[in-house]
């Protein structure tokens, strides 16, 4: 598998990477757990090296289900996941990133990982409450002892990046990034390339949209992050997206390739440093988006996949109110 590396931090990780979130939560059905494990494994038998989990999903199940798959590879993998919730008798009260908080949730991560280190540690939401300076102050500790190796940020504002940066060096952030949802071009990206940031990309394929396996007529399950997202609950933008889709997939069959592959390879055309990380519950489509990787898009190709980006207008919120309003923004 071709790696890449995140930023100029030195971290190398595979181009593609498995975001391991659906495995538990926000996406059902869910695999029984022998399964989730068997294709961890199998992801890692392809040649894929990062896998990306969090405290949140699903309330620690997630993290340890990341953890058995991991452990007998441990020397071969690296792990990412987050922190910055007040978890409190398995139930989420909301975001707490103070250092005592931190140093509770590094520490269950490390057990429920069985690792004693975490390779990239993520503040998961930026908490409001805390200076983001005292959250890299504690990375930096945490570091010191060996507890993390590298560490980051998710939905962060670039103002926020840079404060964070100036205090402990940010080897990646997270961020929604993909044909569907390219705002991070107007400010992160150019944000990034100047400090030397890595971009981790989850829902490059549009929480499947991109698939072309999200119809018009899709009604989703009350325990599917889509149910309550504007982008898919709402008829008239659902149809109104299916140009985008549709697009897609004609541009994918006439190169013989499936529309993910080339989504995932569009990503991987922006910047060096992008990593994507598509979830997956098949083994057919880990194959398939692991295999993006070895795509290779003419300058022709990105010229007309980008034409055609700019003359469709993506209708609906890439996430509810509620949800935007987690966001550092």
């Amino acid at each position: 598998m071709k790696k890449r590396i995140l930023g100029k931090s030195g971290l190398a990780v595979s181009a593609i990477g498995l975001g391991c979130m659906g495995l538990s939560q926000s996406y059902p059905p869910f695999p029984d757990r022998n399964e989730s494990i068997v294709l961890i494994r199998r992801a890692i038998e392809m040649g894929e090296n990062f896998f990306d989990t969090s405290e949140l999903y699903a309330v620690y199940q997630n993290e340890e289900l990341v953890g058995e798959a991991l452990e007998p590879f441990r020397d071969q993998v690296v792990i990412a996941t987050k922190f910055g919730w007040n978890i409190q008798g398995g139930k989420v009260l909301g975001l707490d990133s103070s250092p005592a908080a931190i140093r509770k949730a590094v520490d269950g991560s490390l057990k429920r990982l069985r690792t004693d280190h975490i390779d990239l540690y993520y503040q998961h939401r930026v908490d409001p409450k805390v200076p983001i300076e005292e959250v890299a102050e504690t990375m930096k500790e945490l570091k010191k002892e060996g507890k993390i190796l590298y560490w980051g940020l998710s939905e962060a504002s670039v103002e926020t990046i840079r404060r964070a940066h100036a205090v402990f060096p940010v080897t990646a952030v997270q961020n929604e990034y993909s044909m569907w949802y390219r705002q991070p071009e107007q400010e992160l990206l150019p944000v990034l390339e100047e400090l030397g940031i890595g971009l981790v990309a989850f829902s490059p394929l549009g929480k499947g949209f991109l698939t072309g396996a999200v119809t018009k007529d899709a009604v989703f399950a009350e325990n599917d992050i889509r149910h309550s997202i504007p982008r898919f609950n709402d008829p008239d933008n659902l149809a109104a997206n299916q140009k985008l889709a549709q697009a897609l997939s004609d541009f994918a069959k006439e190169r013989e390739l499936a529309p993910a592959q080339i989504a995932l390879s569009w990503l991987l055309y922006q910047k060096p440093w992008i990593v994507p990380i598509p979830g997956t519950k098949k083994a057919d489509r880990l194959q398939e988006n692991m295999s993006a990787a070895y795509v290779e898009l003419t300058e022709t190709d990105r010229n007309k996949l980008n034409e055609m980006l700019a003359g469709i207008e993506i209708v609906g919120a890439r996430y509810s109110a509620a949800q935007e309003s987690m966001t550092n923004r």
